[in-house]
């Protein structure tokens, strides 16, 4: 076992390194930011070159016409950047996050859809008032007689299919294997919606600046969706041949599975990371999932852990040693790079202990400076209770548990036997000292918004808080 004051060396040494690696994201972060205002302040621009302005001060029919020009552009550029963010682009993972990420595809897509729908309205009553037509008149005219409106109107009927089974109380109703591929008709709604800008577009035909940059733009988007969505997840799939070893029971609606490739250090992912997985178990093998890595990556050897609560999950139980797994990542930013302190408060429910656990195994602590928070239906459905039962022993870590039904009467990630608490006094109870911790937290999406806004208030600085979604 490493000495204690070894591991206080390793600490001191390892600053210098975290700061650097904080320095790199902040940096990355910035050039990320950049690319997306500066790209967004080019398309007012051009519409501004076009006579944009001029013809919105004229309170006329070229009025509604001009800001119909402004909201088809500006929802355009959105909609290319939905396709960018998603399309694991390194400039962005690494300076978003992918929990970043996932927020403002949903915000940047709602946005652009809304704009579309601006775009459409603003454009039939400006021209319907130009002509002196009813304006359902102008729309069938769009539609039948202007070239590429067809497809577009096709294009915005995907659109519209990804848009409506995206909102929360739909997608709750969907199997994620279902929504995930209608999610994927938004890609065709894109292309489809594409021609009739270069057909019928006056930002198009009149100027060239506007022709060189959005041709620009949308090869970079396909070739982003080329490269990084299939070019190097098969690269890397290949190149380290990952097979699956075995797999385990872990807890009582849980499943842990251990997968083994060459070369794996090449990589460098980190605990606290998850993959992209897909496995060619036969059909439905298309379809990836986010699998966080449950241990800290050791040789070769990699370790998934997931909680049962789909088709997805419960292939994992049927995998047999040998099978081929197909890999995309690592992604995330919820490793012990983002670290300021020493102490470490780790809150995961149900499959998001995982995670916590693999970081509680890399990361450096003194006895009784780490502590896990863990919460789940019952004692049963715990997870990783081997590891965590081992680090109990061997790490010092101090592990509270919250099982038990929920407290229905009130909105809170405690269960009902906590009923006299609340979420800041409890958390303060466990760690005194909370603000000289950092804080990992992961589980559910609404569970995890209700424990950070108690570590909030408990007075836990924003900057300490460590968090991450794995789906859209």
């Amino acid at each position: 076992m490493t000495s204690l004051a070894a591991r206080r060396t390793a600490v001191a040494v390892d600053q210098p390194g975290r700061r650097a690696s904080r320095s790199r994201r902040t940096l990355w972060n910035l050039a990320a930011t950049a690319v997306i205002w500066g790209t967004s302040l080019s398309v007012v621009a051009l519409w501004v070159a076009g006579a944009g302005i001029q013809s919105l001060l004229g309170f006329d029919a070229e009025t509604l016409n001009t800001l119909g020009r402004l909201t088809g552009l500006v929802s355009a550029n959105l909609l290319l950047y939905q396709v960018l963010l998603m399309a694991r682009v390194p400039l962005f993972e690494r300076g978003f996050g992918r929990d970043e990420i996932t927020r403002m595809h949903r915000l940047v897509g709602f946005w652009s859809f809304s704009l579309l729908m601006a775009h459409i309205v603003l454009l039939v009553l400006g021209y319907a008032a130009q002509a002196a037509v009813n304006p359902f008149v102008q729309l069938w005219q769009f539609v039948w007689d202007y070239p590429g409106m067809l497809l577009a109107t096709a294009g915005t009927g995907l659109l519209v299919l990804v848009v409506v089974t995206s909102i929360r109380k739909a997608r709750r109703r969907l199997r994620y294997e279902s929504w995930h591929l209608l999610h994927l008709y938004g890609y065709l709604g894109v292309g489809l919606a594409i021609p009739h800008m270069l057909w019928t577009g006056a930002d198009f035909i009149q100027n060239p600046g506007a022709t060189v940059y959005w041709w620009t733009l949308w090869a970079v988007a396909a070739a982003s969706v080329l490269v990084f969505r299939v070019g190097q997840p098969v690269w890397r799939s290949m190149r380290h041949a990952v097979r699956v070893v075995s797999v385990v029971p872990d807890g009582r609606n849980g499943v842990s599975v251990r997968l083994r490739g060459r070369d794996m250090q090449r990589l460098k992912a980190q605990a606290g990371q998850f993959f992209v997985w897909r496995f060619l178990d036969g059909p439905g093998w298309t379809r990836g999932h986010p699998y966080s890595l449950a241990a800290a990556p050791v040789g070769n050897d990699l370790v998934i852990a997931a909680k049962i609560v789909g088709d997805g999950t419960d292939r994992l139980t049927r995998l047999r040693p040998g099978t081929r797994a197909l890999i995309e990542g690592p992604y995330g930013t919820m490793t012990g790079d983002v670290r300021e302190g020493r102490k470490l408060l780790m809150i995961g429910a149900g499959a998001g202990v995982a995670p916590l656990t693999a970081l509680l195994a890399s990361e450096d602590y003194r006895r009784g400076e780490a502590v896990l928070l863990t919460r789940d239906h019952s004692d049963a459905d715990g997870m990783r209770l081997d590891e965590i039962s081992r680090l109990t022993t061997t790490r010092g870590l101090r592990h509270y548990t919250l099982n038990g039904p929920r407290d229905k009467s009130r909105a809170t990630w405690l269960p009902a036997s906590h009923h006299a608490w609340t979420g800041a006094a409890l958390l303060r109870r466990l760690a005194p000292d909370l603000e000289n911790y950092d804080v990992f937290l992961c589980g559910p999406n609404p569970w995890m918004a209700a424990v950070h806004a108690d570590l909030r208030e408990a007075g836990v600085p924003e900057r300490r808080i460590h968090s991450e979604a794995f789906a859209v």
